[in-house]
């Protein structure tokens, strides 16, 4: 007779075994998908074309998206994702758990992309920029800068007679380097976004200065898109805010060529008789104090310069054709200066 019993030991023992290790890694294999410890944030990453599923697996794992490349490198294996993830741009923003960022692989749904608006862009510069790169068509900016509610930024002037062209909204959208997916990406929400940031960086953080400077926000704001058309140098900013607010602060006329380039959409050609003779509040050769609004979306230099102007005893000032500065005291030195350096 034979004795079955140490066979069907050995079997019972290699099932159990069998068993156990299934469990520890089906354990393992569950914990390995479980989010990133790590906090919270945006992390973006890029894959390049052609890489492996092994590869995409190493790139989030060194941006400490997922706890194992192995792990990731399964999903996508038991989904039948080899083959289906995208190159591109991406962004997440942990806690993303594996699947999350499967999607979003497989649909490329976060590409971003990088958009800067320098100090200085209008409405028209950035109408033309985010057409450059590709996000809306020729017009839109202007158009939601016309017509969309921005009714909730109570910060916004009321006021009537400001440039069709940049609508209440210029000069209060800050200038910044901004992250945007190109698949969503919407006009009104991107303005809003900008106006949000001003709000916060500026309405908010300065808000003890603009008290007690004793002027409207309003004013220091289309008076530091004078300063940041003006300036040329850093120096150059509060020492040209003081002239300007003093020749307000006198009811004398700024003279501010800008103004007039701003009006007539001429922000490079030379300036004529008949430009400085146009009859629009915005020429400031032609009509005394301030513009209705803004001519630029201005930087923080410029914020900072119209709110701690540095007093003089200038009040004129002019640019040769190297971007030197020369100031003059009386009108007679400053028509010496004319002479002399243009």
């Amino acid at each position: 007779m034979v004795n079955n019993r140490f066979p069907m030991k050995k079997l019972f023992l290699f099932t159990v075994a069998l068993v156990v290790t299934v469990l520890l890694g089906y354990t393992w294999y569950a914990n390995a998908l479980g989010s990133v410890d790590g906090g919270e944030g945006r992390v973006q990453l890029t894959i390049e074309p052609g890489t492996s599923v092994s590869g995409i697996a190493g790139a989030l794992h060194a941006k400490n998206l997922v706890s194992s490349p192995l792990a990731f490198k399964l999903y996508a294996k038991f989904h039948g994702l080899e083959g289906k993830l995208q190159a591109g741009n991406f962004v997440f923003q942990k806690p993303v758990s594996v699947a999350e960022i499967a999607d979003i692989l497989q649909s490329g749904k976060t590409q971003e992309i990088s958009v800067t608006i320098p100090e200085g862009f209008t409405v028209s510069d950035i109408d033309a920029l985010l057409v450059r790169r590709g996000l809306t068509e020729t017009g839109a900016v202007l158009d939601c800068a016309r017509t969309c509610d921005f009714s909730s930024f109570d910060f916004l002037p009321t006021r009537s007679g400001l440039a069709e062209r940049g609508g209440k909204v210029e000069g209060y959208l800050y200038p910044d380097t901004y992250f945007v997916a190109t698949d969503s990406f919407s006009v009104e929400a991107f303005l809003k976004r900008l106006l949000t940031t001003f709000e916060a960086r500026i309405v908010d953080e300065y808000a003890a200065e603009i008290t007690a400077s004793g002027r409207p926000l309003h004013d220091i704001v289309t008076m530091a898109s004078l300063i940041e058309e003006e300036a040329i140098t850093e120096e150059e900013r509060p020492v040209i805010a003081g002239i300007l607010w003093k020749r307000f602060d006198a009811g004398q006329g700024l003279g501010v060529d800008a103004t007039v380039r701003y009006i007539l959409n001429k922000p490079s050609a030379d300036i004529t008789l008949q430009d400085l003779n146009v009859n629009s509040p915005y020429n400031t050769r032609k009509f005394r104090g301030l513009p209705p609004g803004p001519i630029a979306n201005s930087g923080i230099e410029s914020i900072e310069a119209a709110l701690q102007p540095e007093d003089s005893p200038y009040w004129y000032y002019l640019h040769d054709p190297t971007g030197r500065i020369h100031y003059a005291e009386t009108n007679e030195a400053h028509n010496l200066n004319r002479i002399r350096y243009l």
